[in-house]
């Protein structure tokens, strides 16, 4: 089972995400955590993050490129978040996959999918703010677009959350 929940920044979508996570029952969690340690602000973050997965005993497995080499140490319920960060980091990163970055991320999903008993992937909204940019933030926004077009058409189940109320627009709630 492959669910995609889109929201804008700060709807509720990583909420939800592992609401369904915990929903799944007492199968190994793995949380793939895409988020590169940038600044302090970043790893304070992060080790905020960490924190509040562990106590629902969630395993961190860090991917910032290459989605295609995790390799999960056995089947469970994995929360892949966020796209939004992979696909950056895939096109900006040295390491990264540059102009074949959506590429990348579906071979990534790819390979990603068998290891899973369900996969819950969390990514950002784009385009409701408008479609005013340019150069390398417009292409940004086109490349996660497709990223989250493709996730969509293999996923099982669709959500969008909106103001923290969660909308199915693919499969069964």
């Amino acid at each position: 089972m492959v669910t995609l929940v889109i929201g804008g920044a700060a709807s509720g979508k990583s909420e939800f995400a592992e609401e369904l996570v915990l929903r799944a029952g007492d199968l190994p969690r793995y949380y793939i955590a895409t988020m590169q340690p940038f600044d302090d602000e970043c790893r304070a973050r992060i080790l905020r993050h960490q924190a509040m997965r562990a106590k629902k005993k969630f395993e961190t497995v860090e991917c910032y490129t290459g989605l295609k080499n995790v390799v999960l140490p056995k089947r469970g319920v994995v929360l892949l978040e966020c796209m939004s960060n992979l696909t950056a980091n895939e096109m900006y990163d040295p390491k990264g996959a540059g102009k074949d970055t959506a590429t990348a991320v579906e071979e990534g999903f790819l390979s990603l999918v068998p290891q899973c008993e369900e996969l819950i992937i969390v990514s950002n909204e784009v385009f409701s703010g408008g479609s005013a940019y340019e150069g390398d933030t417009l292409s940004y926004l086109r490349t996660l677009a497709k990223v989250n077009r493709m996730l969509a058409k293999n996923a099982d189940r669709v959500y969008e959350v909106v103001y923290g109320c969660p909308v199915c627009h693919k499969g069964k709630e």
